[in-house]
């Protein structure tokens, strides 16, 4: 299992090396030039000192302002695997020194004008707060839903079951969202609309934690019926799967308690398909939603990628995205592994 795992996370390192590769030539090959626009933004400010100089000075006054840019962001030169290994922190600045992700630097926001280690904490604590208990609620349903529809397969509840699971499979995110603010918000009049909480408050404790659950009931409700048709439909299938299986029929002639074959016997079996489902499901509690965020106004990571696509904010983007590309490697990892704890059929260490 040892040298397994050693294995795959060599592999996951050189993934993710050719990943951050193509990435950065994507981004970089998007027009734009930050150190261009930083030394416009500071000529103008210097305007009225620089009013005085000659149109040659000026030109090499703008010169010299913008190759300082160009060093502080390694973009001196046009050769874009030099670029990427400053970026990466493998090869020096212009001075000799190293300022790249090895070393800690994860970039600059324009945007919000600070480092992207500083953008990242309050919308990254905002979206695993949501998906924690959507991801949670969801399970909590789906799976006890998927076994009790397999173990009366055909019967009105669960034909009624597939018919609503359906409903929720098709329809896109946004518009249940729709729905969903329609029926509760503005028939109802149940819950807000958007926001995280009471504008103007300043709670603390349980009264802060109640005000923004209140906020947040109506996304944790959409993010939760829009999870139920595909993993019911999944556990269903592989509940019906294993329940057919030959080791289930021999157990019930014996006499086995109908809650054992179940629970025991055809649930560990039908645990294996599922277990990448679930595994993803709680890696993604740190990705967020893009759809429901904007939404509901929430200011978590998908509203953040957004933000930062618009504004062109790419050292934001590359940061999430080499975060998302971890987090999925590691999760497939995790994955291969559980599946050898499922099921002891499966050897993952040849």
């Amino acid at each position: 299992m040892t040298k397994y795992v050693l294995k795959r996370i060599a592999y996951m390192l050189v993934v993710l090396v050719i990943l951050s590769l193509i990435m950065f030539l994507i981004y970089n090959l998007v027009p734009s030039n930050r150190a261009y626009t930083d030394t416009q933004a500071e000529m103008t400010a210097k305007k009225n000192t620089l009013k005085n100089l000659t149109p040659e000075e000026y030109q090499e006054y703008f010169d010299k302002v913008y190759l300082s840019y160009q060093r502080k962001y390694g973009t001196d030169t046009d050769n874009l695997l030099i670029r990427y290994g400053r970026w990466v922190g493998i090869y020096p600045l212009y001075d000799g020194s190293f300022k790249g992700l090895l070393q800690g630097n994860f970039g600059y926001s324009i945007e919000q004008k600070k480092d992207v280690v500083d953008v990242i904490p309050d919308p990254m604590g905002v979206t695993i707060f949501i998906n924690i208990f959507a991801t949670i609620l969801a399970l909590g349903i789906t799976i006890p839903l998927g076994i009790y529809c397999s173990v009366r397969k055909g019967r009105k509840f669960d034909q009624s079951i597939q018919v609503v699971t359906i409903i929720g499979y098709s329809l896109p995110t946004f518009i249940t969202a729709i729905l969903f603010i329609w029926i509760f918000c503005s028939l109802l009049g149940w819950f807000p609309p958007s926001g995280m909480k009471t504008p103007g408050s300043d709670y603390e404790g349980l009264k802060w934690f109640g005000d923004t659950m209140y906020y947040l009931a109506l996304p944790l409700m959409c993010m939760t019926f829009c999870s139920l048709g595909g993993m019911t439909r999944y556990v269903r299938a592989s509940m019906i799967d294993a329940l057919s299986m030959d080791c289930i029929r021999t157990a019930r002639a014996k006499g086995v308690k109908e809650k054992t074959v179940i629970y025991s016997h055809a649930w560990r079996n039908a645990l294996i398909p599922v277990v990448s489902l679930v595994i993803g499901w709680f890696l993604s509690i740190f990705s967020g939603s893009l759809v429901f965020e904007n939404m509901f106004g929430i200011s978590g990571m998908g509203q953040l990628m957004y933000r930062s696509l618009m504004s062109k904010d790419f050292d934001v983007i590359l940061f999430l995205q080499l975060f998302y590309v971890a987090i999925s490697l590691i999760a497939n990892l995790i994955i291969d592994v559980v599946y050898g704890l499922v099921d002891p059929r499966v050897r993952v260490n040849k």
